[in-house]
C-alpha cells in the first residue's frame, strides 16, 4: 500500500521503513483498502511530500496534521489541493489572506502548492493517509514515528531549514528540532477555530529573512494562476 521511499530520502529512511511500526502501518492500511476503505491520497501520492522535495533541497518545513478526508481534494502535500478542487478549504484561504497582508501576495485561482515543494518547501504532513470522510482516522497507526524520523533527518542537516509549526499537534514536533542553525516559527492553526491568532503571524516575510541571513535564496510564495 505504501509506495517505495523516493531516492532523494531513500538512503536515509530506509532504517525507518524496517521498524515493526512501519510494517504494522502497511498491514493496517492494506486491511483497511481490504476492507472496502477507500484511503487518501491515492498510493502513488501519498509520499509526494518525499517526492517534490529531496533532501538535500529542504530549505523549509511546513508540518500539517493529516491529509483532506474529502476524496479528489488531497495529494501528498500538506494544506495544498489538487488544482480543479473549487471551493478552497477554508484553513487554505486563510494560508492566503496572510500571504497577502505579509506580502502583498496576490491569491490565485487554485490551491495547488507543488511549485513552493519544488523550491524546497517541504509540505509534510504528521499522518499521511486518511480514510475517506473520517477525519483523523489514521491517527495512532504508526505514521507519526515515520514522520518523526523524517524531522531528525532533515534536523541533522548541516545548512539553516526554517521550521513552520502551526497548532498545536504541530509544535508536539518541537522536541525533534534541536540543532542551533535552524529556525522554527510557531503561530496558531490557520483553521477557522484559531484563525483570528493565526493571521499576523507573518511567517512567510520572517521565513524569507532568516533564509537570506543564512545565505539561502528566498521561497517565491507567488503562485502562478493556473
Amino acid at each position: 500500500m505504501i509506495p517505495p521511499i523516493p531516492q532523494g530520502w531513500q538512503p536515509w529512511l530506509l532504517p525507518a521503513t524496517q521498524r515493526e511500526s512501519y510494517r504494522r502501518l502497511d498491514a493496517h492500511l492494506a486491511q483497511d483498502a481490504a476492507g472496502g476503505k477507500t484511503i487518501l491520497p491515492a498510493s502513488s501520492d501519498i509520499l509526494n511530500a518525499l517526492k517534490l522535495t529531496p533532501l538535500a533541497s529542504v530549505r523549509v518545513v511546513l508540518l500539517g496534521q493529516d491529509p483532506y478526508p474529502t476524496p479528489g481534494h488531497a495529494h501528498g502535500l500538506c494544506f495544498s489541493v489538487l488544482p480543479h478542487v473549487k471551493p478552497l478549504a477554508r484553513s487554505l484561504q486563510n494560508i492566503f489572506k496572510e500571504l497577502r497582508d505579509d506580502l502583498g501576495f496576490r491569491i490565485p485561482n487554485h490551491g495547488f502548492l507543488e511549485s513552493w515543494a519544488r523550491q524546497g518547501v517541504l509540505l509534510l504532513n504528521t499522518v499521511l493517509t486518511v480514510r475517506a470522510g473520517e477525519p483523523n482516522s489514521h491517527k495512532g497507526k504508526g505514521w507519526e514515528e515515520f514522520t518523526t524520523s523524517i524531522l531528525e533527518l532533515v534536523n541533522a542537516q548541516p545548512r539553516r531549514v526554517v521550521f513552520l509549526l502551526w497548532g498545536k499537534e504541530a509544535q508536539k514536533k518541537r522536541q525533534q528540532i534541536t540543532a542551533p542553525q535552524h529556525v522554527v516559527l510557531e503561530a496558531a492553526h490557520p483553521s477557522p477555530l484559531s484563525a483570528r491568532k493565526f493571521f499576523g503571524c507573518r511567517c512567510f516575510s520572517k521565513t524569507n529573512t532568516h533564509l537570506i541571513e543564512a545565505g539561502l535564496p528566498p521561497i517565491h510564495w507567488q503562485l502562478p494562476d493556473l
